[in-house]
């Protein structure tokens, strides 16, 4: 048990030392656990033999994450993404299996041995990559979505790959693990059974997994939620996942395809929030744990031996890989920064490649001595997929933004309106909507193109352009206009619109979107003439429920609203002339904080004042009071 305990410790302490750094240096969580793997295995020796069986156990954490997947779908998404499931996905399986089955044979393998190795690097990670999509993002871009549809297409042709495997048996090859096998096989349902029933089985698995998560899980989850005991109902969710998992496993399909097809079952279910709540930390450090016995597996003295052979495998299978998935990303129409996500985000192998080597070693397909170099070359593609998404993110990235930006030349303004509106995303576009609603004549330009794109849609005149550049504006008419309302996303750039359009144009009344108090300051003193804060009456708002909520009087609820902006609106001059002596660097200075706490001071008391509610006959049509009332 204190061999558990100190190992249990190691794997943590290194995840905990690891990671927070990769992620401060910008590299991601997944390679600071394959890091950590590294270190505490091959380099230091803290951990061993104990790693083989820990990855077994931490591959459940692919399962939990295709179960999640699952719940952010629904049947309609799912029959939505069939052609980028089948034909991007089926050709993705098959051209790589090609491509690897070539090399194998050119290296002089048999031909048993190349089919088995063409299938093993056509998998790619999906622990790896739906982990790094997520963690930046990018699972609801175009290119997101054909990578995971990839990744399950990969999950499910497993199931007929293992199928495959024994029949490639390489006659005068010894099995390896062959117990093992034998082991395994008294716990399916399916070993000794013919064809038709063996595929019988198999569907009434599948539709005991529909059917029953369909109808049964609702009953059972009010039962569990009626005891009030949430660890009941984590250790219900686990129950089912397993479950799930387990029934899979006997019937010899596999368990993270049924994982993924509870969660399509339970999408639309009034339990799914929590049910992810309760997942998603056993997740979380079942992936991790996962990725750092990748790194700890890899076998340096193999590594040392055959150095060599083992980085020009693993860099042959990301190119050949990537120029596969790259001609793929051309024929369905992937361009661009998505077409390169694609590509680069499925050039590695994946896990289920070591399950597909073990299995292959048990059935006399492919020799130990192959297999672990295999498994040295499955590891490193893997190590370095992090890498390639940091050079997704520094290289591919920014070179689109740019080529964007300079490809489409700002957009001849031909007309001029009293009211310039420049940047116009989710706030700004808000404004424009109100001003034509109110046949205000409007100019609105914005270098975000799919921001234009959406207001033309709606019939608001729009152009594209970079506001922040005087000879578009003055194209616009800024030396006419009565108002420019300044809502760009950049927060300098904002601060120099306002600075420069007042000196240049001294007339024109500005009004300004903050993002926080500080930028509030910088664009009153660049001379903006009116500053919202882009959170400031959405929050009141909201505080104005909370109260109600609470039981205070609608009227009540409001007027203390109304209190609270006559009371900011009071001090607003004195903070502001406090904060212009504030030091750079520091956000508070003693006569700041001073004046800051001088005004709650004063809420308090405003808030505390004694109020009745009106009788029904006395309620007036409710105005907001007077600044001096």
């Amino acid at each position: 048990m204190t061999e558990y305990f100190i190992q249990a410790f190691i794997y943590l302490t290194a995840a905990v030392i690891a990671v927070p750094l990769a992620k401060r240096l910008g590299l991601g969580s997944v390679l600071g656990y394959l890091v950590a793997g590294v270190v505490i295995g091959p380099v230091t020796g803290l951990v061993g033999q104990e790693t083989a069986t820990i990855q077994h156990f931490a591959e459940f954490g692919v399962v939990m994450m295709l179960f999640l997947v699952g719940m952010e779908l629904d049947p309609k998404s799912l029959w939505a993404m069939r052609v980028r499931l089948l034909g991007l996905g089926g050709l993705q399986v098959l051209l790589t299996s090609g491509a690897g089955m070539a090399i194998a044979w050119w290296l002089g393998l048999p031909w048993q041995t190349t089919i088995a190795v063409g299938l093993i690097f056509s998998l790619s990670s999906t622990a790896i990559v739906l982990q790094t999509l997520n963690e930046k993002g990018l699972s609801k871009t175009e290119g997101g979505r054909s990578t995971f549809s990839v990744l399950l297409f990969q999950d499910i042709a497993v199931i007929p790959m293992l199928a495959v495997i024994p029949l490639l048996a390489v006659t005068g090859l010894a099995a390896v693990g062959a117990s093992e096998v034998d082991s395994h096989s008294s716990f399916s349902l399916v070993a000794d059974l013919p064809g038709w029933a063996h595929a019988l089985v198999v569907i009434s698995a599948v539709a005991t997994v529909i059917v029953g998560g369909h109808y049964l899980s609702r009953p059972l989850f009010r039962y569990v939620v009626q005891s009030g005991m949430r660890e009941v109902f984590t250790a219900t969710a686990l129950m089912l996942v397993i479950g799930i998992a387990a029934l899979m496993s006997v019937v010899n399909l596999s368990p993270a395809l049924g994982a993924f097809l509870a969660g399509v079952v339970l999408a639309n279910s009034e339990f799914r929030h929590e049910l992810e709540a309760n997942i998603e930390p056993f997740k979380g450090l079942l992936l991790g744990l996962f990725f750092i016995t990748v790194g700890a597996g890899i076998n340096f003295e193999v590594l040392a031996a055959q150095w060599g052979t083992v980085l020009a495998l693993g860099l042959a299978v990301i190119v050949v890989k990537a120029a596969v998935l790259l001609i793929l990303a051309l024929l369905f129409g992937l361009r661009g920064r998505d077409g390169w996500l694609f590509t680069l985000g499925l050039a590695q192998a994946g896990e289920f490649g070591f399950v597909l080597l073990t299995y292959s070693m048990q059935n006399r397909v492919i020799p130990a001595d192959i297999a672990q170099v295999l498994a040295l070359v499955v590891a490193l593609s893997m190590f370095l997929t992090p890498l390639l998404f940091i050079a997704y993110d520094r290289l591919v990235l920014p070179r689109y933004r740019e080529a964007r930006n300079e490809q489409r030349e700002a957009d001849t303004i031909e007309e001029q309106a009293p009211v310039i509106i420049a940047g116009v995303g989710r706030f700004g576009q808000i404004v424009c909507r109100l001003l034509r609603a109110s046949k205000v004549p409007i100019v609105a330009m914005d270098l975000a193109l799919d921001q234009i794109e959406n207001l033309r849609r709606i019939n608001i005149k729009s152009y594209f352009g970079d506001a922040s550049r005087m000879g578009l504006l003055e194209t616009a008419g800024i030396a006419n206009a009565r108002l420019l309302v300044v809502a760009i996303d950049d927060r300098e750039r904002a601060v120099a619109l306002v600075q420069h359009v007042k000196q240049h144009y001294p007339g024109v009344w500005v009004l300004a979107r903050a993002y926080d108090r500080g930028h509030g300051y910088d664009l009153r003193q660049a001379g903006a003439d009116d500053v919202v804060s882009e959170t400031y009456h959405s929050a009141l708002e909201l505080g104005g429920h909370a109260l109600t909520a609470f039981g205070v009087h609608p009227l009540r609820a409001r007027q203390m609203t109304w209190a609270f902006i006559n009371n900011e609106k009071a001090h607003e001059d004195e903070l502001f002339e406090a904060w212009k002596d504030i030091e750079e660097g520091i956000r508070f200075s003693p006569r700041y904080s001073e004046l800051f706490m001088k005004l709650e001071d004063t809420l308090s008391h405003v808030m505390q004042q004694d109020w009745q509610p009106p009788s029904r006959e006395e309620v007036p049509l409710w105005s907001p009071p007077k600044a001096d009332e």
